[in-house]
């Protein structure tokens, strides 16, 4: 089996985060919370292995049965964290792993070597992860201040607010503001524009130079 490195990395973790945000949908919409927490601890895992381990050969959740044991001792940890309380804990250290994730993604895409097909990817995965990181954001602010949002339950567990709370993140990002849910508060109002803010530049400045820097280094036919 071909190994995965810095030159095929985010064709992996294109893939993981697009069957996160389906299996979100999924999870939600047909099965329980345990298929929720499962899901985001595949994410966590395969996160993991294609940004941070990408450079090291001997990373141990590489190990074909590391990886399921993993998932399965983060989603246990995550039950455990929301069944002693520590909901709005387990929420920001999966808000810092974004961060971070995100942070070191975009350290490859910009800052190391030729613009290439894996790093126009990794651009698409970081516009995905901090659509990820305003869906935890828009969570935690929902259980803090439970209406800071209208048409939200005012008394739900993360793992339930969460997945209309990505929905809402990518609505914000792409500008589209179908209105089914609204900011009612000045601190979300404000996370709201800036995330949409953010997201327009993203797209106008970055993908659009990653994209043209990698065409004129193609060759041209004359």
């Amino acid at each position: 089996m071909k190994k995965m490195d810095q030159q095929d990395n985010f064709i992996y973790l294109t893939f993981a985060l697009i069957l996160l945000l389906l299996g979100t949908a999924l999870a939600q919409q047909f099965f329980g919370d345990s298929v929720q927490r499962l899901m985001q601890s595949t994410t966590v895992i395969t996160l993991l292995v294609a940004v941070w381990g990408v450079k090291s050969e001997h990373f141990i959740l590489r190990k074909t049965f590391i990886f399921p044991l993993a998932i399965l001792t983060i989603s246990m940890a995550s039950n455990w964290l929301d069944s002693a309380g520590f909901d709005q804990f387990y929420l920001l250290l999966l808000l810092s792993f974004f961060i971070f994730t995100a942070f070191k993604t975009a350290k490859q895409v910009l800052f190391t070597g030729d613009i290439d097909g894996n790093k126009i990817l990794g651009a698409i995965c970081l516009y995905l992860l901090l659509g990820l990181i305003w869906a935890v954001t828009y969570t935690l602010l929902q259980l803090e201040f439970p209406n800071s949002f209208q048409v939200m339950q005012k008394h739900s567990h993360w793992f339930t607010l969460f997945p209309d709370f990505v929905y809402f993140s990518f609505v914000t990002i792409t500008t589209l503001g179908f209105g089914d849910i609204a900011p009612t508060l000045p601190v979300a109002r404000f996370l709201v524009y800036l995330e949409a803010i953010i997201g327009q530049f993203y797209l106008a400045i970055l993908v659009a130079s990653l994209v043209g820097s990698r065409m004129s280094t193609l060759p041209h036919k004359s």
